[in-house]
């Protein structure tokens, strides 16, 4: 299945937390956005929703189909029946029968104006009730009420079914309406709830971009797209302490592939880096470049190395790659225990933070040079992260307009991401990245648009425990002392016996090779990892010991009673870490270890 997960790995929860259905929609809304045609984003639609949201969808599309950018769409307003979908799909034999078209539906008064007004509602929505029977109509007779297996008959459902178990959203892209899409949902799970709305809406709207996007532009588009997409992340790494969301918008104007980037990537001690870069240029050219640029990047990352020296060792590298095509980056690095942001910028738009009381910062970053002009330093900036706020990262496709410049840009984000924060503790970021790209003008955008948006989240201090110790004989009997007795105040106690055995032998690892002090640091989460910093950059290589061996068995002793375990090269040396899953019923409870 594209985008590498099923759709029961997103079934939200009945009970409706909206952390399901945030981590449903962010995944949803990234997939649909790959499709590379009409019938691809359509099937991503069908295999997100069914089973995790709908049991069926029934689209309908604009009978003619507005193409072209510059075209008006035809009235009146026609819909003509596209396809059934009941239960999942199996991408191996590709999509199950479609219904037969029905006679077009001419679609007028207060329905038109629901669809056109671009909000999804229930069945009995006043607008909406009158035409459901005639939208239903042509399917009626094929639709019935997915259940569970063991029953042996399904229950036909109505033509008109209860209310809230029927949600009509408007496919409407950045000009036109293109269609309708049908969520519904059978007796035997609960109806749709308020917030289902929301996530229909959502659903909807990025359906319709992507159907949009492939009906306006050709096959040479489509291939350029295609190049953009697998270069990007096909996913957001999950990491405690902060939620991310993404966008990407290709170019409206040019069929070929820009060299807009994002990224996050997981570094050591539960940090992350964010990063934005946009080579420029419109060609394959900037594509490729953009490709070799972002692996530079994480590999720098990985190196565990400052915001500047990234951006310092990325410009020598675009410098090697010998092309006239220079770049703009922005790095930078969170982390959620000591809440901090490091930051530099390398000729880029400034990143945006939303305060958690609903203000916007336009960040003050030194810009530096673009990449590749090569001979000039960069600079990096640290400032408080505080829990709650929202880092916006993005390329200046968002900001920059045939009739607005880069300034004005920026200060219509800001005051955007203010008016879409309005009245809301904690605004959903996925809600929030769909607000800012209302900023855009169709008709003026010229360049492609990248954007990343990472909510703070912190890391509560008394789930760490950190300590420094010297490199001596004893070190290891003291890591074990401390280890013993922030488990026991974490209420940990019966994983003590092999998280000891583990600490003790990494750090008498540790203390073979260093020779400044070594950090030790346990965090805990949904699991307990342990961190071991030296400053030896040797890494370590697990080896099986020999019968009559003293030595050699730590790290084979690690790998076999941790879940995961690793070592990552640092700027100043190393750390080894390894993980192991907190039983459920001791990972609400545990008091401060110090």
């Amino acid at each position: 299945m594209p985008g590498g997960e099923s759709a029961e790995s997103l079934v939200a929860s009945d009970s409706g937390a909206s952390t399901d259905r945030l981590r449903f929609l962010g995944t949803a809304t990234q997939r649909i956005g790959r499709g590379l045609d009409l019938d691809d984003t359509l099937r991503e639609l069908r295999q997100t929703a069914i089973p995790a949201f709908a049991d069926t969808i029934v689209l309908h599309l604009r009978h003619p189909m507005p193409v072209g950018e510059g075209q008006t769409a035809a009235e009146p307003l026609v819909l003509r029946l596209h396809s059934l979908t009941q239960g999942p799909e199996d991408p191996a034999i590709g999509p199950p029968p479609t219904a037969a078209e029905g006679n077009p539906l001419t679609v007028t008064g207060g329905f038109a104006e629901f669809l056109l007004a671009r909000e999804a509602g229930f069945a009995d929505t006043p607008e909406v009730a009158p035409a459901v029977a005639e939208l239903l109509e042509p399917v009626a007779s094929m639709l019935t009420t997915p259940t569970p297996t063991p029953t042996p008959t399904p229950t036909p459902t109505p033509t008109s079914p209860p209310g809230r178990r029927l949600i009509i959203a408007p496919l409407y892209g950045r000009r036109h309406l293109v269609g309708t899409v049908a969520l519904l949902r059978g007796a035997d799970r609960p109806p749709f709830s308020a917030d289902d709305l929301l996530v229909a809406s959502q659903l909807a709207t990025h359906t319709a971009f992507g159907v949009d996007r492939t009906m306006s532009r050709g096959p040479e588009a489509s291939v350029a797209d295609a190049l953009q997409l697998v270069m990007l992340p096909s996913s957001l790494p999950e990491t405690t302490g902060v939620r991310l969301a993404s966008r990407y918008l290709p170019t409206s104007g040019t069929s070929q592939a820009g060299g807009d980037w994002y990224d996050a990537i997981p570094l050591p001690g539960n940090r992350v880096a964010l990063v934005v870069g946009d080579v420029m240029g419109h060609s394959i050219t900037s594509a490729a470049i953009m490709g070799q640029l972002r692996t530079t990047v994480q590999t720098l990352a990985r190196l565990d190395l400052p915001p500047e020296e990234v951006l310092y060792h990325l410009d020598e590298q675009a410098q090697r790659l010998g092309s006239d095509h220079m770049a703009t980056c922005l790095y930078a690095i969170y982390d959620p225990i000591s809440q901090r942001l490091q930051v530099a910028d390398a000729g880029h738009p400034p990143p945006v933070l939303l305060h958690p009381d609903g203000s916007g910062e336009v960040l003050e970053v030194p810009p530096g040079a673009p990449i590749g002009v090569g001979g000039i330093p960069f600079e990096t900036v640290e400032m408080p992260a505080p829990t709650g706020a929202t880092l916006l990262l993005y390329t200046d496709g968002l900001v920059e307009t045939r009739t607005t410049d880069v300034l004005t840009g920026v200060e219509l984000l800001r005051t955007r991401l203010e008016a879409a924060a309005a009245g809301l503790a904690s605004p959903p970021l996925e809600m929030l990245c769909d607000a800012v790209l209302t900023i855009l003008d169709p008709d003026a955008r010229a360049d492609d648009v990248a954007l990343i948006a990472a909510r703070f989240e912190g890391f509560p201090p008394h789930n760490v425990a950190y300590w420094f110790l010297s490199p001596q004989p004893q070190t290891a009997g003291r890591a074990r002392q401390l280890t013993r007795r922030a488990l026991h105040r974490w209420g940990l106690g019966t994983m003590l016996d092999a998280t000891e055995l583990m600490v003790s032998e990494v750090v008498t690892n540790a203390v073979r090779y260093a020779t400044r002090p070594i950090a030790l640091r346990l965090l805990r989460t949904e699991t307990l990892r342990c961190e071991v910093v030296d400053d030896s950059p040797q890494l370590p290589r697990m080896r099986h010991a020999r019968t009559g061996d003293e030595g050699g068995r730590g790290l084979f002793l690690v790998d076999q009673l941790a879940e995961r375990w690793g070592a990552t090269m640092l700027s100043t040396g190393k750390v080894v870490w390894f993980e192991q899953r907190i039983p459920e019923e001791y990972r609400q409870t545990g008091a401060e270890a110090t």
